[in-house]
């Protein structure tokens, strides 16, 4: 007859424990601080060679970029400063004259004028508008690896973008405050960012190997990982022979021969 009998697993709290942490994968934080700290060293020196790579490339790799920006002045013939409700409407010519500085009639003009090879979504993306708060200025700033280009590109914006407001709207051209300067300092890449951002990935690399090691090293150190993994009570310990005591025992032997001829003489008797 078959057997049908069935054979069951002991449920006790050892036994729990264990399938618990078959299926759950817990990090003992101290655990973890000392096993870092046993690789400081490591860290260190990622975190370093990442910052030094950082460094070089974006220092001799990386192309440097240049901005440049003109001004426009917002402002209607029929505004004026009289009310709140001008400065609302000077607010929303704000916000229209945004939209139509960056339109494709403006930048295609501008690429037509300066016999530009890219496309006018390319220009548009090198252009950033911005309004300082509480004025009707509209910086137009124009990013270029060029410092000369970017000038002359901020500059021909400026000129297209108030003609095409003017017919647009049918009033007077917006006011142009100043236009772009030739800049001296780059923009980008900003190097001491870059430097930062590649050593703290480099050492958030260097603690998730660390941290992958210790839970993928299931070997046994204490006598609490042998409680971990099997759920057996360790009932006793030997002792390692301290090491500074057994490097004295050595040298004391091999320093005294008539302690080492008695041996020899003791085991020859036997």
């Amino acid at each position: 007859m078959p057997d049908n009998t069935k054979t069951s697993q002991p449920n006790t709290p050892a036994a729990n424990k264990r399938n618990a942490q078959n299926d759950v994968i817990t990090i003992d934080l101290v655990q973890l601080f000392y096993e870092l700290r046993r690789h400081i060293a490591l860290l260190i020196l990622t975190t370093v060679i990442g910052g030094g790579l950082g460094f070089v490339i974006s220092r001799f790799v990386l192309t440097p970029t240049y901005t440049s920006t003109s001004m426009i002045y917002v402002m209607s013939k029929e505004t004026t400063l009289t009310s709140l409700a001008d400065l609302q409407i000077s607010s929303q010519l704000t916000q229209d004259y945004k939209v139509l500085v960056t339109s494709r009639t403006v930048m295609e003009d501008v690429i037509q004028k300066l016999g530009l090879k890219y496309d006018y979504a390319t220009l548009r993306r090198k252009v950033t508008l911005d309004n300082p708060s509480n004025t009707r200025i509209l910086n137009i700033s124009v990013l270029d690896t060029d410092p000369k280009m970017a000038k002359q590109l901020t500059d021909a914006v400026a000129d297209s973008a108030s003609s095409y407001i003017a017919d647009i709207m049918e009033q007077d051209p917006p006011k142009i405050i100043e236009y772009g300067e030739i800049p001296l300092q780059k923009t980008g890449p900003k190097t001491g960012r870059n430097t930062m951002m590649a050593a703290l990935l480099f050492l958030l690399a260097a603690v998730a190997f660390v941290t992958i090691d210790m839970l993928t090293n299931d070997t046994i150190k204490t006598e609490d990982d042998i409680e971990n993994y099997f759920g057996l009570p360790v009932l006793a310990a030997i002792p390692e022979k301290d090491a500074a005591a057994k490097r004295s025992e050595q040298y004391n032997y091999a320093a005294n021969p008539k302690s080492r001829n008695r041996n020899v003489k003791k085991g020859a008797k036997r």
